[in-house]
Order: C-alpha cells, then sequence, then structure tokens
C-alpha cells in the first residue's frame, strides 16, 4: 500500500541553503528593485527557514525557498507601511570610483531592469521571476507558485511585454481614438 504522508515528508537540509543563493537572490532584486534590499530579504529569509527545522513534502527545495521568500517580502511591506517613513541620504556626498565594480551603464540597466520588474503586478511578477530571474522551468514555476502551467505561460508572456514596453518608454496600451479627420466625417 501507499506511504503515510508523515513518512513521505523529508527534512529540509539546512547546509544545501548556499546551493540556491544566487537565484534566490536575483528572484528578491526582482521583487525589491534594489541590491540592497534583495540582500537583506535573501539573509532575512534564510533566517527564518533556520530558526526551526523544516520538513518538505516534495524534492523542491527551491520552490520552498522562493514561496518563504515571496512571503517574507510580503509581510516586510505590510510592517514597512506601519512604519514611519526615513528620508534618503543626499545625492552630492562625494564617491570614491570601484575599478573593480561593473561599468556604471550596465549597473543602471540592470537596477532599470529590476526596477521594471519589480513594478509588475504580483502575479506577472512572480511567473517571470520564477521562469527568467531563476531559471525554474514551466512546470516547476507552476508547482511552486501553485497555478496551472498554461496561467504561466499567459502571465510570463504579458509580464515580458510590460516591462519590455516600460523600459522602451511606450506607454501601456489604451483603447484607440480615430484621427480626428476620421471622426468628422461621419
Amino acid at each position: 500500500m501507499g506511504g503515510s504522508p508523515i513518512n513521505d515528508r523529508r527534512q529540509l537540509d539546512p547546509a544545501a541553503l548556499g546551493d540556491h543563493i544566487d537565484r534566490l537572490y536575483r528572484a528578491a532584486w526582482s521583487l525589491c528593485g534594489s541590491r540592497e534590499e534583495a540582500e537583506d530579504l535573501v539573509q532575512e529569509t534564510f533566517e527564518r527557514v533556520l530558526r526551526r527545522p523544516r520538513f518538505l513534502h516534495s524534492e523542491d527545495d527551491l520552490g520552498y525557498l522562493l514561496r518563504v521568500l515571496r512571503n517574507t517580502f510580503f509581510s516586510s511591506r505590510r510592517a514597512a507601511g506601519r512604519r514611519p517613513q526615513t528620508t534618503p541620504l543626499p545625492d552630492d556626498i562625494d564617491l570614491i570610483e570601484d575599478r573593480t565594480a561593473p561599468a556604471a551603464d550596465s549597473r543602471v540597466q540592470s537596477a532599470e531592469l529590476y526596477g521594471a520588474i519589480a513594478r509588475l503586478p504580483d502575479d506577472f511578477r512572480d511567473a517571470l521571476v520564477a521562469i527568467d530571474v531563476v531559471g525554474l522551468s514551466y512546470r516547476e514555476a507552476a508547482r511552486a507558485l501553485r497555478v496551472r502551467e498554461a496561467t504561466i505561460t499567459t502571465r510570463l508572456h504579458r509580464a515580458r511585454q510590460r516591462v519590455a514596453r516600460e523600459l522602451a518608454n511606450e506607454p501601456p496600451p489604451g483603447p484607440t481614438t480615430p484621427p480626428a479627420s476620421a471622426a468628422r466625417r461621419h
């Protein structure tokens, strides 16, 4: 006969968390739109997971970690909404050049891309992050987000369109109005 549900569970191996850090970081950056916030989010996610033993029902560690990351992100956003707002540092602070850092234009492009992803509606952003940023298959993404593969396909397509339009500085599609000359003929 089939095994009991308790026997099908396995404990998440804390030593294996490092195997997923790059993908989680990229997912976090897509959620936050900021590298610094992404680093904090990944750290907080790992802290939550390591706080107590975690038992999984499948072999999908990454899917589980992505759900924890996403839940941690939304929990922190709700908590931040209840706190007083802080002001950023002035922009005129002198900076020291780091010659080993990537070129400024590539950092700007990455920041624009991740910012555009962060501004997507939640469902679209989750699909795009799972497929394009983290590199999950459509099946893995559907399982991690608990939706059908067809839903992932649709959301991913729409998310890519919105990001491309925003990066090209195109206005979102809307109802078209006939030219003024056509309106007068009627």
